[in-house]
């Protein structure tokens, strides 16, 4: 079952490229089932970004599981604290409720690059 149609996924990657061409961090995204515990599993998805995981950010999307998680490395968390991205992560579930898989990732991540880049 494919989650998401081929334009909803180049608007997705899209929204990667230019979050990062705004901020100058890291930006990935994630969307299927969590192996294990969300949170642990978001967080080996992040460390798996290798040398860039320390200025990354990943937004991890489980619609069958309910869950999202919004993980940062040390260098992006300065720009993006915990709260930013719970208040993000909290835009974002209305869309992802309603079943809107790609808009939700799109805002969520073009949020945290507003974010990000306003404390550059």
């Amino acid at each position: 079952m494919r989650v998401l149609s081929p334009s909803q996924a180049e608007n997705v990657r899209e929204a990667l490229r230019a979050a990062e061409h705004r901020s100058g961090l890291r930006f990935a995204a994630y969307l299927g089932p969590a192996v294990g515990p969300h949170r642990h599993f978001s967080e080996r998805l992040h460390a798996a970004l290798g040398e860039e995981a320390a200025r990354a950010v990943l937004v991890f999307v489980d619609p069958a599981g309910r869950a999202l998680e919004i993980v940062t490395g040390p260098q992006a968390r300065w720009r993006l604290p915990d709260v930013e991205c719970h208040l993000t992560a909290m835009r974002m579930a209305h869309a992802l409720g309603g079943g809107d898989l790609a808009g939700g990732l799109v805002t969520g991540v073009g949020l945290l690059a507003d974010l990000a880049s306003r404390s550059r």
